[in-house]
């Protein structure tokens, strides 16, 4: 399993970022915009919340199962690989939603602040995307724990020789 790149995300937030913009600066000509869901940010802060522990389990688990503790639980590869691949998932789509999202925002905190409901709207579409920048936060970090190290003797009997 390859593991997230960082520019990826970052390329997928800005131009889920632009096109969003682009969206709601057109749809707006027409007279209306969507309106953001208040759920967005609860949604996305559960899922943030989900793999914050899920990592945070995973790592007191490896660490009693290191360190020898009486009763610890081992770690399911399985479990562990099934929780990386739901990290990077909703790493994924998260950057794509918080990257709409903050399109929206941008629009509306340049266009639109004087109207009260459409700065509610700019309210909720940037927690939208603090709770986006968590949910990739909390995959990160998850994957980072569940990341196996690196085997050292491939690394010694790779060193000396020449390709």
């Amino acid at each position: 399993m390859k593991q997230l790149r960082i520019r990826t995300l970052v390329g997928l937030f800005a131009v889920a970022g632009v096109l969003s913009w682009a969206g709601a600066k057109l749809w707006n000509s027409f007279g209306t915009l969507p309106s953001v869901p208040v759920a967005a940010p609860i949604v996305l802060g559960l899922i943030a919340a989900v793999l914050a522990a899920t990592a945070l389990s995973i790592r007191s688990r490896l660490r009693a199962q290191r360190e020898r503790r009486p009763g610890a639980k081992g770690v399911d590869p399985l479990l562990a690989a099934r929780a990386v691949v739901f990290g990077q998932a909703s790493a994924l789509v998260a950057s794509l939603v918080a990257g709409m999202y903050g399109g929206t925002a941008v629009f509306l905190l340049m266009y639109e602040l004087d109207n009260p409901p459409r700065r509610d709207q700019a309210i909720y579409s940037g927690a939208a995307v603090l709770a986006g920048i968590a949910v990739v936060a909390a995959a990160i970090l998850l994957e980072r724990i569940c990341k196996l190290p690196e085997d050292e003797d491939e690394n010694r009997s790779t060193a000396g020789t020449t390709p």
